[in-house]
């Protein structure tokens, strides 16, 4: 357990200040459920950069190398279980304590967890659309198609975020794009890939749920891609406080009123427990 002296009083004293919080989380907070976080905690890559939204749509060698290492990552994602911070967060949720938690992560462990005032802000890896149709699969009916492929038995692989590995080459090449199987058009998980737009109407509730709320506390995100950033230059510009939870450097730390390094987990569950004490 990672709790750096006075963090927990810190906290608590913001969240009494702050009784509804908008929450924003990123990678960090899934690293203890086994998936790998993209930055290290001076916000540098730690892989090559993911593929990117226009490759995706536009380059079909790119969907080919996507669905190759998907096809031996999603297990690792979908197999995945909440961790102390994602249940925290749902208590607090239960406490009357959050707004809304927007996540930049696409594993639904918030879900799973219990929380309800979820906006899953990049979108969920777990269901699968089809850009000619429309229709929408599950991505583990998706895994089902490809079973048997190559890459599937490989053992030569390396975690990624996001249900991505790192595969050699020939398991690439052998792959067989999936389709859907309605129409047998182009199908692509239901994300926001980097370099890709975040739905208007999804931004917009996010915009509003940072107005509603007395303060915004971001976890486990170093805040480098804007779309997560936004949120607390607008919660700067309303006069909201902000904390941060992370060990690293992020974008936002010159903005926030509180910066905790404390591993989160062990904080947050520290913190709900002991207000849910005083209930």
């Amino acid at each position: 357990m990672n709790i750096h002296p006075n963090d927990i009083e810190r906290l608590d004293e913001f969240l009494h200040a702050c009784p509804r919080l908008v929450v924003l989380t990123g990678a960090g907070i899934s690293l203890a459920s086994g998936i790998p976080t993209y930055r290290d905690q001076q916000g540098q890559w730690q892989h090559s950069e993911p593929i990117k939204h226009q490759e995706f749509l536009q380059e079909p060698a790119r969907r080919q190398r996507y669905w190759a290492r998907s096809l031996r990552g999603w297990p690792g994602v979908r197999d995945a279980q909440p961790n102390i911070a994602h249940h925290a967060l749902a208590t607090l949720e239960q406490q009357g304590s959050v707004e809304a938690l927007i996540t930049q992560n696409v594993d639904r462990l918030h879900q799973r967890a219990g929380s309800r005032k979820v906006i899953d802000l990049h979108g969920r890896l777990d269901r699968v659309r089809c850009l000619e149709c429309g229709a929408m699969h599950s991505r583990e009916a998706i895994q089902k198609q490809m079973s048997g492929q190559k890459s599937q038995q490989c053992t030569q692989s390396s975690p990624r975020p996001d249900g991505d590995v790192e595969l050699p080459e020939q398991y690439i090449a052998a792959m067989r794009v999936p389709s859907c199987s309605d129409c047998k058009g182009v199908i692509m998980p239901d994300v926001v890939f980097f370099g890709g737009t975040v739905p208007k109407p999804r931004v917009e509730s996010c915009m509003d749920a940072v107005a509603r709320a007395d303060g915004l506390l971001v976890i486990g995100s170093s805040l480098q891609v804007f779309s997560g950033f936004r949120f607390c230059r607008r919660a700067a510009e309303l006069g909201k406080p902000i904390a941060i939870i992370n060990p690293g450097t992020t974008r936002a730390d010159d903005i926030a009123q509180l910066k905790l390094k404390s591993d989160c987990g062990p904080l947050l569950e520290k913190v709900a427990s002991q207000r849910a004490a005083l209930c």
